[in-house]
């Protein structure tokens, strides 16, 4: 045994067959190489379920050499960014798993960290087009010996979403499906589709973006862009690229306002979900053109929120602004939520929709609190007549949704009442 474990300790994998491989290791590079520069050389490391942690290069002229590698499976190539002290990303072993587990595939890590790892983000980016046409010549090999383009899945993040950009364009956009994780935004935004990543680089192009404020890009530049949180000043976020619900919407300000929560274009199917399985709604939304999505998280795991679409019908004589806080309990529980993106205007006889969002899924909800805030501290308490509120859980239409009927709240004060099941024969 002590044999197998000095192996591992000197970097060796042992295979279930009994075969001894070395293990290549993504390049790891230190600031001093970073601060005078790299020059571009790109490493292609293969992962299967049968070396899920040990990596094997391959070689870009003699591809068939690796027995692992199989070109009637599909393959995913993994393409990081921009790596300003030359460390290798974190995610890498986190990825490789995840991609794995769904199916039998062929990983393939992009390692351009010799010429990503730069202090000088121009000259990073001028190595984009230089990695993308050597992987392109990769996978002309591939196609030669066989392989199908549409088989083929880039997954890009950062600078690595362009460089698969430019990698599809190179191939006419017949590889069958890009990923871009947070496009990078400097020297990006704004340019010609030509420059830059856009849908037509492959048959289906979805986009995830989570820092469009900062170093990412805001412009859609797929068939699907998801923006979680607006795409912006994340809370915290997915830590993978497989699950998520999200609203199609044309703007972050009307998802927040309840006004995109039917995906009346996609039925019979649900709203698309992000993530690894979003190729299954690939023929509506190329069907549909470029589409944007909204979705919210929390900051902890499991980071998915509780969505309810609240609709209430007032009775007041006058015209009430406020914002609305709303608490759900269960037992001892309790989550609340602000729907305080702008005030919300009460109006007679009128419904009002609105999107709770809560951080946490509380089943059964017994008790409801509700507390229309006006911002009014001098002067008299208005009220405000409720005949109807009703709750519908979005994430799970299966529940039951929850009303209420004729109720009074005054404003800046918490009302509270046990929901019933709603009666449709009744406002």
């Amino acid at each position: 045994m002590w044999v197998w474990s000095f192996l591992c300790l000197v970097g060796w994998s042992v295979l279930c067959r009994g075969q001894v491989l070395k293990c290549d290791d993504f390049t790891d590079l230190d600031f001093h190489e970073s601060f005078i520069g790299t020059n571009l050389n790109v490493k292609l490391l293969l992962y299967t379920r049968a070396n899920l942690e040990c990596g094997q290069e391959i070689s870009q002229v003699n591809l068939l050499d690796l027995p692992l590698f199989q070109l009637d499976r599909p393959t995913a190539f993994v393409i990081h960014g921009y790596r300003p002290t030359g460390a290798p990303p974190i995610w890498l072993g986190h990825i490789v798993r995840l991609l794995a587990a769904q199916d039998d595939m062929n990983i393939l890590l992009v390692d351009w960290n010799r010429g990503a790892a730069n202090l000088n983000y121009f000259s990073a980016v001028a190595n984009t087009r230089k990695a993308a046409e050597n992987i392109t010549a990769f996978i002309l090999s591939m196609q030669e010996n066989g392989a199908d383009l549409s088989s083929i899945h880039m997954i890009g993040v950062s600078l690595g979403a362009h460089v698969a950009g430019f990698v599809g364009a190179m191939l006419k956009g017949k590889i069958g499906r890009i990923t871009a994780l947070d496009p990078a935004g400097p020297l990006f935004s704004g340019t010609s589709p030509e420059d830059r990543l856009d849908p037509t680089d492959a048959q289906f192009v979805d986009v995830l973006h989570t820092d469009s404020d900062a170093f990412g890009l805001r412009e859609p530049l797929g068939h699907i862009d998801f923006y979680a949180n607006g795409g912006a000043d994340q809370p915290g976020c997915p830590k993978t690229i497989f699950s998520g619900k999200s609203l199609p919407c044309s703007s972050y300000y009307d998802f927040l306002d309840g006004r995109c929560l039917q995906c009346e274009s996609f039925k019979p199917a649900s709203c698309p979900i992000l993530g690894y399985h979003v190729n299954q709604w690939r023929d509506s939304l190329l069907r549909l053109g470029q589409t944007k999505a909204f979705f919210s998280t929390t900051a902890e795991s499991p980071y998915c929120k509780m969505s309810y679409k609240v609709d209430m019908v007032t009775w007041n004589q006058y015209t009430r602004w406020g914002m609305v806080i709303i608490k759900l309990h269960s037992g001892r529980r309790v989550v609340e939520t602000r729907i305080d993106h702008k005030l919300s205007r009460f109006e007679q006889y009128t419904a009002t929709r609105m999107l709770a969002q809560f951080d946490e899924d509380l089943t059964p909800v017994q008790k409801i609190t509700i507390c229309f805030v006006t911002g009014n501290v001098i002067g008299p308490r208005y009220k405000m007549r409720l005949l109807r509120i009703r709750f519908t859980p979005l994430e799970h239409p299966d529940r039951p949704q929850l009303c209420r009927y004729d109720m009074i709240l005054e404003e800046n004060m918490e009302m509270s009442f046990r929901p019933m099941a709603c009666d449709e024969s009744r406002i």
